[in-house]
């Protein structure tokens, strides 16, 4: 798979809700987040949670660099 419209959830969506397919200015977003500690310690309890926001309409050699930050969640541990 080069590109997440190459996924069979991907296609599947497409056929589900073909009037979101057939607008081209509609915009398909990816959001995604991993835990850091932000002092190198994993015996620190403090960790920092960034949020990212891709453009998945992008072209494959363009979707991966642009990679927006949304929001940093800080805390004593993981927003579950």
């Amino acid at each position: 798979m080069v590109h997440p419209s190459d996924g069979e959830t991907w296609k599947h969506f497409n056929n589900v809700h073909p009037h979101f397919l057939a607008e081209s200015r509609n915009m398909r977003l990816g959001l995604c987040t991993d835990g850091f500690n932000t002092f190198g310690s994993f015996a620190a309890p403090y960790s920092c949670w960034p949020v990212i926001l891709t453009v998945y309409n992008l072209p494959p050699r363009m979707f991966m660099k642009f990679m927006f930050l949304f929001m940093v969640i800080p805390g004593p541990s993981s927003p579950s």
